[in-house]
């Protein structure tokens, strides 16, 4: 078990490796910027990582404060799905109500590698390549609709 820092601190690790590790990926070194993450340009949706003690996840999540077009931008995502989904095998998790770990509702699309831990040091290469391979075909899926998008709302 690890104490609040050191449980801070092998997160710290675990980040400044990944970013290491996507130097590497030929895909991410012609790029000004290695991923769109919070610049997608339309408000309320961001593209994120996540990793826990029982999973790690590439999404879009859609936060926009104000519930109805939060839920109005994911009707219109919906619209999209199989552009969005495309290259993914089993397609991706559609969430209207997903709450926070604050309490916070927010809306998400994602895919999920599950039985993964972040305190497991050796599981780290599967994470890498698990978040790389997913975010890329997820931000090249969403960057394919995001004018589009952008007109629509």
């Amino acid at each position: 078990m690890y104490t609040q820092e050191q449980a801070k601190q092998l997160r710290k690790q675990f980040w400044t490796l990944f970013a290491k590790r996507c130097k590497a990926v030929p895909e991410l070194q012609e790029k000004k910027k290695k991923w769109v993450l919070y610049d997608t340009k339309i408000s309320g949706l961001d593209l994120k990582f996540d990793v826990t003690r029982q999973s790690a996840s590439v999404m879009i999540e859609l936060n926009h404060r104000n519930e109805n077009k939060r839920l109005d931008l994911f009707e219109k995502l919906q619209n999209y799905r199989p552009l969005l989904e495309d290259g993914f095998e089993n397609g991706l998790e559609w969430d209207f109500m997903y709450v926070r770990e604050s309490g916070e509702e927010v809306c998400r699309i994602y895919t999920e590698m599950e039985g993964v831990d972040i305190h497991q040091q050796k599981q780290w290469p599967d994470i890498f390549n698990f978040f790389i391979a997913n975010m890329l075909k997820l931000e090249n899926n969403f960057m394919d609709i995001r004018d589009v998008l952008k007109e629509e709302l």
